[in-house]
């Protein structure tokens, strides 16, 4: 179940390294930003080869969760700090 992210960010550098060139984009680059940045990436690429609706769905998205996470995070450490 933890190996889900590893796989998607993997299916994604896959995906970004196969079509970037169709759209004259370095393959490489993309493929790395892909693994690194995920869906954040793959919707930049989205948006910048001209599919402008699904490329900002998934960097909303992809942003909302990322605050999602990042404030869960904080209220469990604060819930933790304030029973020690």
């Amino acid at each position: 179940m933890e190996y889900i992210s590893f796989f998607i960010s993997v299916g994604i550098a896959i995906y970004l390294f196969v079509v970037a060139p169709k759209f004259g984009k370095s393959r490489w680059l993309w493929a790395i930003m892909g693994f690194i940045f995920g869906l954040i990436a793959l919707g930049i690429f989205f948006i910048k080869t001209n599919r402008k609706v699904l490329g900002w769905i998934l960097v909303i998205l992809s942003i909302i969760f990322y605050v999602f996470v990042f404030l869960v995070a904080i209220a469990l450490f604060s819930f933790v700090g304030a029973n020690i």
